[in-house]
C-alpha cells in the first residue's frame, strides 16, 4: 500500500499526552480516507512513551543525537509518506484537524506552515514574552531579511513533500530547525503558503523543553547567518556614510555642542567607522564569491 501521508511526532517523555495525539491521528486518516503512518520520533524517553507508541501501533524511531531538529530529521527521514506533517506531542496541536495542510499539499505547494496568530492562540497557551515579543519579532526579521509572507515563522505545526524535505538538506539539531526549514524552502525557491491554525495549551505537568532566551537566539543567529546582506552589507554602508560625512565636516571645522569640542580625536573615531565599513563590505564581496 502505498503511504499518502506521515504524521511525524518528536517525542521526549510525553507519555501524558502522547496517546491522545496518536489517536487523533489516527481518527483523521479514517475520517478522510488517507493512506498514513505514524512515526513518533523518540529521541531518549524513560516514562513509557515508547511502550504508549507501540501498543497503538506507531512507528517508533530512535534517535540518539539530542534536540528537537535531530528528532525531527530522524522521524522524516524514515517517512514512507508522500507528505509529511510534523507536530509535537503535548496536544497543543490539534491532530484531526490536519485536512487543510492536506489540500494545500495536494495543490502543488511544498511547505505549509501553521499560522497561530490567523487561527487562534488560546487562553494559556503560549507565554506572554512568546506571544507579544519573541515570534512577533523573529517572524517580523524573518519576512524582512527573506522576503517570506509567512506571520508565524515557529509554527510547529507543519506539512511538506519527502521530496521538499530532502531538497531543504536541513542541518540544524536544535529548535532553529523551524526557522532553517522556512529559509531554505525559499533559498530553495520552493512554494511556500500557510494555513491557519489553533493553538491549544498543552496537556503536560512538567515544563516545555523550549527555553525562552537561547532557543530565541538560536533563531535570532540562523536568521542572520543565512542573511549576510543585513548581518554585513547594510551595517558597512551604513557606517562608511556616517564616517564619511561626520569626517567631511570635521576637516572642514571643529563641530562644537555646547560645551564640547569634536576635533581631530574625533576624526580618529569617525575614520574607523569608514575603515570598519569598508572592510565589511569587502568581506561580503569576497564571501559571495567564495560561494
Amino acid at each position: 500500500m502505498n503511504i499518502e501521508l506521515t504524521v511525524v511526532m518528536p517525542c521526549l517523555n510525553e507519555a501524558e499526552t502522547l496517546a491522545i495525539c496518536i489517536k487523533k491521528a489516527q481518527a483523521f486518516f479514517t475520517a478522510e480516507n488517507i493512506a498514513g503512518e505514524i512515526i513518533i520520533a523518540d529521541n531518549g524517553s524513560t516514562d513509557g512513551s515508547i511502550q504508549i507508541a507501540e501498543q497503538l501501533q506507531a512507528q517508533v524511531v530512535h534517535v540518539k543525537e539530542k534536540g528537537y531538529g535531530s528528532a525531527l530529521k530522524g522521524g522524516i527521514e524514515t517517512a514512507n509518506g508522500t507528505y509529511i506533517i510534523m507536530a509535537d506531542a503535548d496536544n497543543s496541536y490539534d491532530f484531526s484537524t490536519l485536512l487543510p495542510f492536506i489540500v494545500q499539499l495536494r495543490a502543488g505547494y511544498d511547505l505549509v506552515v501553521g499560522n497561530r496568530f490567523k487561527g487562534g492562540i488560546k487562553t494559556g497557551a503560549m507565554p506572554f514574552l512568546h506571544k507579544y515579543l519573541g515570534n512577533p519579532v523573529l517572524s517580523f526579521i524573518g519576512k524582512l531579511f527573506y522576503k517570506i509572507e509567512i506571520g508565524d515563522f515557529h509554527c510547529g505545526l507543519r506539512g511538506f513533500t519527502k521530496a521538499a524535505f530532502l531538497k531543504m538538506d536541513l542541518k540544524t539539531s536544535g529548535m532553529e530547525f523551524a526557522s532553517e526549514m522556512i529559509v531554505k524552502a525559499k533559498l530553495k525557491k520552493l512554494k511556500i503558503t500557510e494555513v491557519p491554525t489553533i493553538l491549544h495549551p498543552d496537556g503536560r505537568s512538567r515544563k516545555p523543553h523550549l527555553n525562552t532566551w537561547s532557543d530565541g537566539w538560536r533563531h535570532l543567529r540562523f536568521l542572520s547567518l543565512y542573511s549576510p546582506n543585513w548581518l554585513f552589507q547594510y551595517p558597512a554602508l551604513v557606517l562608511m556614510i556616517i564616517g564619511i560625512v561626520s569626517s567631511t565636516l570635521l576637516i572642514i571645522h571643529p563641530i562644537q555642542i555646547k560645551n564640547i569640542v569634536l576635533d581631530v580625536h574625533t576624526l580618529l573615531y569617525t575614520s574607523s567607522f569608514v575603515l570598519i565599513g569598508f572592510q565589511f563590505l569587502v568581506f561580503i564581496v569576497s564571501l559571495k564569491y567564495t560561494l
